[in-house]
This record gives structure tokens, sequence and C-alpha cells, in this order.
């Protein structure tokens, strides 16, 4: 019989356990690129964790270009006020080039309906303005 793949983020754990439920409640997560040049750019950008991946929309720009030039990532979450609660992520990114619109994504939109609105978009407006879909697959993941 194969041996069982250990997840990459175990919930059995309490650290696992935290780290999954913040996934899915937190808004914004830092995302770290480095391009062709080997320059870091770290950002803040609103995603959605399915569990597995995690999936951004963006403008176009350095992130997106960096991306297509490199496409080793890293994500964090922000700490607590005295550095603790950790969530880093190791991952592979890739522009997705048919991938529905954010507001046709139900459970992406429905994240962030009261920001979109309360910058004064429309769901389609927001989605117009950021239409390049990104998919981050995990390699590893640090908690704590």
């Amino acid at each position: 019989m194969a041996a069982r793949k250990r997840p990459l983020l175990d919930p059995s754990t309490a650290a696992g356990k935290s780290a999954e439920r913040r996934l899915k409640k937190e808004i914004v997560i830092w995302l770290a690129t480095s391009g062709a040049e080997g320059r870091p750019h770290a950002v803040p950008v609103w995603f959605l964790w399915d569990g597995d991946s995690f999936l951004v929309y963006s403008v176009p720009g350095q992130k997106v270009n960096d991306i297509e030039a490199n496409p080793k990532v890293e994500m964090h979450l922000n700490t607590g006020p005295e550095g603790e609660d950790v969530v880093r992520i190791d991952g592979e990114a890739k522009r997705l080039r048919r991938h529905p619109l954010a507001y046709k994504v139900p459970d992406y939109i429905r994240k962030y309906a009261a920001l979109v609105k309360s910058y004064g978009w429309t769901g389609e407006g927001f989605s117009n303005q950021y239409h390049i879909a990104l998919r981050i697959r995990p390699t590893k993941f640090r908690t704590g």
C-alpha cells in the first residue's frame, strides 16, 4: 500500500487549525515576487483560499510581470502585535489566461462585496480593473 501523502497544512495540529481559520477569514495576504532582475517586490493583495490554492486578481503591472518571469513566490499573513501567529507560504504562481472575472466567482465576490462597494465599485467595475487572475499553489507552509 502506498504511503499517504501528508498535507502541507495539517489541520489536526493547533498551528495548522489556526492557519486554516485565518486563511479563510483574513482579507489581505502579502504576496512577494521577484522578477528576472532579482529585486523583491511585496504587496498586500485580496485572495481566496480554497483549501488547496490561492486565487488572486491583479491589475497589469510588476507582480504579474514578475510571476511570468519567475513563478516562485512567498506569501504571509500579518502577525500579531508582538510578531506571533506567523503564517508564511512558499508557492508557485501562474497567470490564468481563461479564468472567469472576479464578479463571476461567487466565493470571491461574496468575501469582498463590502470592500468593493466601499470603494465605489460594482463587482463588474472591480473585475474590469483587476482582470488578471493568478493561481498560487503552496509548496510549503511555516506556522508558529
